[in-house]
């Protein structure tokens, strides 16, 4: 089992800045790969970001590329998604990811861990 916890989202105007953190327990963090994912109201949920540690490599929707850089502190078991120029289209519920693999998980179906969630809304 894996848990998993986000916090960071808030209300942020267009063009700011905020960072996600999800910390996991239950397993050992190198081991896992992780990611970023956002629902909005009345779409699917889509992918954003993701990480695998053990396998060293990232990925981004092609939305977010060059505005969000995901990260992990192995010390600290926790991944954070920075997230810069922010836009109105980035608002959604952001979960976290995790499941153990070396590659990254780029839909939903692929992983059995989730967090709860956290809003993150840009205001025009």
């Amino acid at each position: 089992q894996v848990q998993l916890r986000e916090s960071g989202g808030r209300l942020v105007q267009a063009g700011g800045s905020l960072r996600l953190s999800c910390v996991a327990s239950g397993r050992t963090f190198s081991t896992l790969s992780m990611g970023w994912f956002r629902q909005a109201p009345g779409k699917e949920r889509e992918f954003v970001a993701g990480a695998s540690w053990i396998g060293g490599i990232t990925d981004y929707a092609d939305s977010v590329k060059g505005r969000f850089t995901i990260s992990g502190d192995r010390a600290k078991s926790t991944m954070y998604l920075q997230m810069n120029s922010l836009k109105p289209e980035d608002t959604a519920v952001y979960y976290c990811n995790a499941d153990p693999s070396p590659k990254v998980l780029t839909t939903p179906g692929a992983s059995r861990y989730w967090g709860q969630g956290t809003q993150v809304t840009v205001s025009s």
